[in-house]
This record gives C-alpha cells, structure tokens and sequence, in this order.
C-alpha cells in the first residue's frame, strides 16, 4: 500500500493554499495513500482559519499548530506527526513541480535500500524558470563549497523539496536547525552517516504568488552555523570508526 506523508510548512499563505492544495490533491490519481500535513507557523493573514475550511471537505489534511516559530520548527514538527512509511517535504509556493511528488515516491518504493531521494534542480534534464540571477549565484558556489567539504556528488542542498523514510528522519534527531538551514542539516546528515540516497531531476518554477519568506541577510549566519555543525559531526563520526 503506497503510504505518504506530504509535510506543508505556511507561513501567512493565505493567498496561496487554495491552488497549493488543488494540485495535491491531483495526487490522488496516483497515490492513493496519503496525508497533507500543514504546520501553521503563526501565521496572522488567516492562513490557519483557511486551512480548518481545507479540512472539513479532505480528510486527507491534517493541520497543526508550530510550538516554536521558524520554519525548521515546522518541519520538525510535521516529522513527528507524520503517519506514514515516507515524508515528503513541499513548500506551499508551489515553487517545485507536484509532478515530482510521485517520482520521488516511486524512485524510494522501487528500491527498498533508498533511505531519501534527493532532486535537482541542476541537471540538464531539470527545467528551472523564475530564479533571480544573484540567488542563482549564490546558490551555486555555496552548493559547490559544501559539494568539496563532504565531498559529495550532490549539487543542490538548500532546495527544501526531497522524500525521506520516516524511520531514518526520526534518526536524524537532535535537528538543531529551527529556520532555512534545515533543508541543509536534514541532506547533510544523510551523507555524513553514510546512508543510501538517489538523486533525481527536478523542476522549479518560482513563487508567483505572494513574497519569499527567505531572506539572505538574515538566513545566511544560521546557513554557516549548520555547515560548521555537520561538518564537525562528520569528522566525530568518521573518529568512531
């Protein structure tokens, strides 16, 4: 039986739930277990009250309040509650493809070894639209450094956007990252304990409703803080063998 969780963090997405939830629920076509988590991170737009108007027409959705704010509190959060053999993190922009929901899904269930799949967005069969030039900068040689740090054949670590077996995520736990950056620990964890990951193409397309909640000035310490953090984890776990 094919059993996912999907988790959702929102962050005043009052604007964008009703079609973030309309293409999930086109999932339905091909996966017929699955659960929509939404993890409200004090949202003051009335993205909370639209969710519980979600929820009385889909059963599939689950929504749960964040005890601590920050977007890597949501995400923790979504991993406890999760019900499901696999979990699946999506943004609420609709910035990646829903499409790709089911090729990570199919990708992990097909081999039992898989522990996560990761996408990108930087192959040549990915296709990505929208991504200002001076993030894309960015993204790419801070990719490139931590691809040399842990030497690594992955190339696209910040995109928020992977699937993971829920039984390796809660291993993964202490996760001390409580904004952006847990989209770096979560991967980085993966590698450095040697577990079995795929990567796979992706696409990306780019908010085109509202303002990104990601903000470089703020975000980038928190992104260095977690580098310096999995990388001097990796050399303790590499001393205990």
């Amino acid at each position: 039986m094919m059993s996912l969780s999907i988790i959702i963090p929102t962050y005043n997405e009052v604007k964008q739930l009703k079609y973030t939830i309309k293409k999930l629920q086109s999932l339905k076509k091909k996966i017929k277990e699955y659960e929509l988590i939404f993890i409200d991170d004090f949202s003051n737009d009335g993205s909370y009250q639209q969710l519980v108007l979600f929820k009385k027409k889909d059963s599939r959705i689950k929504i749960f309040k964040n005890i601590k704010k920050g977007l890597g509190s949501a995400i923790k959060v979504g991993i406890k509650k999760s019900k499901k053999k696999y979990v699946c993190i999506f943004m609420c922009d609709l910035s990646d493809d829903v499409n790709d929901i089911y090729k990570y899904y199919k990708a992990i269930t097909d081999n039992k070894k898989l522990d996560a799949v990761f996408g990108t967005r930087f192959d040549k069969n990915s296709k990505v639209i929208n991504y200002p030039f001076f993030k894309l900068m960015l993204n790419r040689i801070a990719n490139n450094v931590i691809k040399i740090l842990f030497l690594s054949n992955y190339n696209d670590f910040t995109n928020a956007f992977k699937i993971y077996k829920k039984k390796v995520l809660l291993r993964l736990f202490p996760i001390v990252s409580e904004n952006f950056n847990i989209f770096l620990e979560l991967p980085l964890k993966i590698i450095t304990r040697k577990l079995n990951y795929k990567i796979i193409p992706i696409n990306w397309y780019g908010r085109k409703i509202g303002e990104s909640k990601f903000k470089i000035k703020e975000i980038g310490s928190k992104y260095v803080y977690i580098l310096l953090y999995c990388f001097i984890e990796k050399i303790l776990l590499n001393k205990k063998k």
